[in-house]
């Protein structure tokens, strides 16, 4: 690589994210090909069934394995009714590009799916950005990927994981979620490096977490329908303060002082 920087040329070796394709492969038909950034394939496929509706528990699978480098094969249990399949190429910077209506994500949810009356400390969500940036080694490397990790309720990380797709670091976490059987992930908070999209929201959703934060804006739809599924929606977490744009029930705002109201400019 050919670097220029204050006016002196030098060729210098850089590290750059690596991204390829996945075919997810259920019971023996190809169902969806992404590109990914390759490690932690089989829980990117498992957190991609939880994202569909077809996985919600770790029995809803009966196993998963790597073929090779570029193919997934999950096994599902009997009676669990196969995803449909995507045969369009799916990119690494967009998960369903809002395909999915707000009916039908709260239909694929289905009951049993509670958030819980958990509460979270203001100082522990405005944390969340840099305990989540603490734990992306390969972005130390390459400057070029994007994270999610869950988070206890007092900011402890207990999975993160990194991609060049921010949909796909989200699955990457659930499908760790389903292998550990602790779905739905009611006592765990979400963090992203990235916006708060619509499908990312339909993934924490579908996961049963409680919260999404995420450092940069969300989505009109996003918020729509964090408010529908009464998900705690956060968005422009950074420099120890954020936006709430849906469940502000969750925030213990006793700890933050008494509110203000600004005036507009």
């Amino acid at each position: 690589m050919t670097r220029l920087r204050d006016g002196v040329v030098t060729e210098v070796v850089d590290q750059i994210a690596v991204e390829e394709p996945l075919t997810l492969r259920v019971n023996g038909v190809d169902t969806a090909t992404t590109m990914r950034t390759p490690g932690h394939d089989i829980e990117l496929a498992l957190g991609w069934l939880v994202a569909e509706g077809v996985a919600r528990a770790a029995s809803d699978v009966v196993g998963a394995i790597a073929c090779d480098e570029s193919t997934v094969e999950v096994r599902r249990s009997a009676g669990v009714t196969p995803p449909t399949p995507r045969l369009t190429l799916t990119s690494s910077a967009c998960g369903i590009c809002g395909a999915d209506s707000i009916a039908e994500v709260v239909r694929r949810r289905g009951p049993g799916q509670g958030r819980g009356g958990i509460t979270i400390s203001p100082s522990i969500v405005a944390q969340l950005p840099y305990r989540l940036r603490a734990g992306q080694s390969a972005f130390d490397r390459t400057g070029g990927l994007h994270a999610a990790g869950l988070f206890t309720l007092d900011g402890d990380p207990v999975c993160i994981r990194e991609d060049v797709g921010r949909h796909n670091a989200v699955d990457k976490v659930v499908g760790w979620a389903l292998q550990q059987e602790a779905l739905p992930a009611s006592q765990w908070l979400l963090q992203v490096s990235a916006r708060a999209s619509f499908e990312l929201t339909q993934k924490a959703i579908m996961a049963g977490i409680p919260m999404l934060a995420a450092v940069s804006a969300p989505s009109t739809l996003a918020v729509d329908l964090a408010k529908e599924s009464g998900l705690t929606l956060i968005g422009f977490s950074r420099n120890e303060s954020f936006n709430c744009y849906s469940g502000i029930e969750r925030i213990t705002l006793a700890q933050a002082g008494a509110p203000r109201v600004a005036q507009p400019r």
